[in-house]
């Protein structure tokens, strides 16, 4: 049972819950404000609707005001003339999948056919086709943000409850007018059949819209369509300040990872090795996957106790910002893990959950390092657990990494998770004599020239990546260690 919740909450988080915040609260890939003084966006999602959305144009029409409409594919299909005279009267038409169906809710292969379907439609009308697609609640899934498919995701920046109707007509206006300014991104309904919707709401919203309007008009505000606003912002960022939004958002997606990381530590329950600067975690576990050979006559089997590590993220974080150079960060990085690992040492030895264990396992980017401290490398078997490790690693270091992408296109082949292992008899005979390390003993020159010789041999290429990178540690529980 336990098995199948980690799976799920997996699953979850690979498919909604990461793809959720970084496009709410991080922005990635995702258009949800302009840059702009006088002008905003009003954007209108489910139509077109045979009642409410004539009535809009009209009303667009009368302040000479340019919209954005998220067509649902069904309803398009049904009313092609009103899709006509959104084109005609110099709308843009975006897709709003061709059922209204959250992202979460349909297969990666569902949604790319819903989409194409909407499009298909909005062409053979309009004689065009349209790159702005706006998910169903704004709910998108891990497919829809991994990777570059020539889709611009339009959010919003204002959104009002204007579906329902109990919100009023003047209270409706009010909660606009507060947020009528250059740049904004509204969202707002010209349909009222979709589910959780009030039928009769978009009368409100069509009270309200003018109300806005009119002010818009005295304060000499313009509404435009979402592409005419997409391209004020990427043609009017200063250099400078475009470095320093780029670093801000850096910090703040980091922030975002190690904030995930740590519910991620107290809903499955892991132990910091040591009390102050801990460079690993670790909890107890069935090892499920398929047998490794650990060599010397020893093999890790399926039902065998381990003890499964995982990397602290805000420890190598820091380590990869203050490094000077790769084998400086490398180097670091080593000398910490050798210092903890008598600390691990003792926690198995003194604590009674950890009897019987075999050997203790982790899932990671880094494929040489470990193998001087004692470890074995294996590589992971085929199947889901590898592919899920790598797609999550490749969107983590893409996202914190400011050349991420770059990097992933050049070192396609060294950007693979592997397993490390050890016998737990061998990391006894090795550092369970914890008072030489526990004493402020400080490493001899000679091991730092042999761990920067064997860095600069064997780990430049994979270097780089391993503040972001060891991240797998993450998924490692739901694969062979399970």
């Amino acid at each position: 049972m336990q098995t199948l919740l980690l799976w799920m909450f997996y699953i979850s988080t690979f498919y909604a819950f990461i793809p959720a915040l970084l496009s709410r609260i991080f922005g990635f890939r995702v258009f949800q404000r302009g840059k702009s003084d006088q002008e905003y966006a009003l954007t209108f999602d489910d139509g077109p609707d045979p009642v409410y959305t004539p009535q809009l144009l009209d009303l667009l029409k009368r302040f000479d005001a340019k919209a954005t409409f998220f067509v649902v594919g069904i309803n398009a299909e049904k009313h092609p003339e009103l899709l006509k005279r959104m084109h005609d009267e110099g709308h843009l038409i975006g897709i709003h999948n061709y059922v209204h169906k959250s992202n979460w809710l349909m297969r990666p292969v569902t949604v790319r056919k819903q989409i194409a379907q909407t499009e298909s439609i909005i062409r053979r009308v309009t004689g065009e086709g349209t790159t702005f697609y706006r998910p169903p609640w704004g709910i998108v899934n891990f497919f829809d943000i991994s990777k570059d498919n020539g889709r611009r995701i339009v959010l919003w920046s204002s959104m009002f409850g204007d579906w329902k109707a109990s919100v009023g007509a003047k209270q409706l206006a009010e909660r606009m007018l507060k947020k009528l300014r250059g740049g904004e991104v509204m969202l707002l309904h010209d349909c009222g059949t979709t589910l959780g919707a009030d039928a009769e709401a978009p009368q409100n919203m069509l009270i309200a819209l003018e109300k806005l309007l009119m002010v818009a008009q005295e304060r000499q505000l313009r509404s435009v369509r979402v592409d005419t606003l997409f391209c004020r912002q990427a043609g009017n960022q200063p250099t400078i300040s475009g470095v320093s939004s780029t670093d801000w958002m850096k910090r703040t997606m980091v922030f975002g990872w190690l904030l995930y990381e740590r519910l991620f530590h107290v809903l499955f329950r892991l132990r910091p090795v040591s009390k102050d600067d801990t460079i690993f975690y670790y909890r107890r576990r069935i090892y499920h996957g398929p047998n490794i050979n650990m060599e010397n006559g020893r093999w890790l089997e399926k039902g065998d106790p381990i003890i499964e590590l995982h990397f602290d993220n805000k420890m190598l974080f820091q380590l990869g910002s203050t490094a000077k150079s790769l084998v400086h960060l490398a180097i670091q990085l080593i000398r910490i893990v050798k210092r903890q690992l008598p600390d691990l040492t003792q926690r198995v030895v003194h604590d009674s959950r950890m009897k019987g264990v075999k050997a203790i396992y982790a899932v990671s980017m880094i494929h040489r390092g470990p193998e001087k401290l004692g470890f074995q490398v294996r590589e992971l078997p085929q199947g889901l657990f590898k592919h899920m490790s790598t797609v999550y690693l490749k969107l983590l270091y893409r996202i914190i990494h400011p050349s991420g992408s770059e990097q992933l296109s050049e070192k396609k082949e060294v950007m693979v998770p592997k397993l490390i292992v050890m016998p737990i008899d061998i990391l006894f005979d090795r550092f369970q004599q914890a008072d030489l390390y526990q004493s402020g003993h400080a490493f001899d020159p000679t091991d730092q020239r042999d761990e920067a010789h064997t860095l600069n041999s064997e780990m430049t290429e994979e270097i780089s990546p391993i503040h972001t990178s060891v991240r797998a540690s993450h998924a490692a529980n739901t694969g062979p260690s399970n």
